[in-house]
């Protein structure tokens, strides 16, 4: 176990665990083949089954404030810190990342992620897709691609990881996924930065097909007890 400072710069410090990236990529070879095949097959399946879920999310979207595109895409860190663009409903007013630096001062996280409750950014329609997670959905493209996996921690943005300690940017060494640790927990956006960072390397130590399903069922629990953001 190793300690390190805490990213909001208030010295507190927590024992966090220090991975061997090539012990962690070489024991589970085989899972890493196996789960790839799942999450093509299972994005795809989704896909067909969703897509007239999605045609209805994008018009309402567009319908609601016609200002933009229905399809947000956004630049976030993968494995390694690999760049790529990930995609989302678009639950926010075009000018949301002008907004931003505003709103920073009100920032209800700590740590270089921003959460804010009442986000004046975000839409009506806004606000409801994220409640059920719906705005998620155009992520089984990115999973589809080889962006992002099933289960993983969730992918951060540049400004981000920018700030991140070594200790916390061990959660890049494996996939980004639509689904991990955090989203399944109960009130999960009072769990604190560091909580999120340990809860990431848990998954990644503990990461199997039995982990990924039990996770998957329970992120279904949360979206349908309307537990998103």
């Amino acid at each position: 176990m190793e300690t390190y400072s805490a990213v909001d710069n208030k010295e507190k410090e927590r024992e966090l665990v220090v991975l061997n990236r090539k012990e962690q990529l070489r024991t589970k070879r085989g899972y890493w083949v196996l789960r790839r095949g799942q999450d093509i097959l299972f994005s795809l399946l989704a896909l067909l089954v969703l897509w007239p879920v999605m045609l209805i999310v994008a018009l309402v979207v567009f319908i609601d404030d016609p200002h933009g595109s229905p399809i947000f895409s956004q630049e976030r860190c993968g494995r390694d810190g690999r760049l790529f663009k990930m995609y989302k409903f678009r639950s926010m007013y075009v000018d949301a990342e002008d907004r931003l630096k505003e709103l920073l001062k009100d920032n209800e996280m700590d740590g270089p992620a921003f959460k804010m409750k009442d986000d004046p950014r975000i839409t009506r329609v806004g606000r409801v897709i994220r409640k059920v997670s719906l705005d998620e959905l155009p992520q089984l493209f990115n999973i589809l691609k080889g962006d992002m996996s099933i289960v993983g921690p969730r992918p951060a943005l540049p400004r981000e990881v920018e700030l991140y300690t070594e200790l916390q940017k061990q959660r890049m060494y494996v996939t980004p996924g639509l689904t991990c640790y955090w989203q399944i927990q109960p009130k999960r956006n009072e769990v604190t930065f560091d909580e999120w960072m340990e809860l990431d390397l848990k998954y990644i130590q503990e990461r199997s097909f039995w982990v990924d399903w039990m996770i998957i069922f329970k992120t279904f629990g949360a979206v349908l007890g309307g537990e998103g953001e």
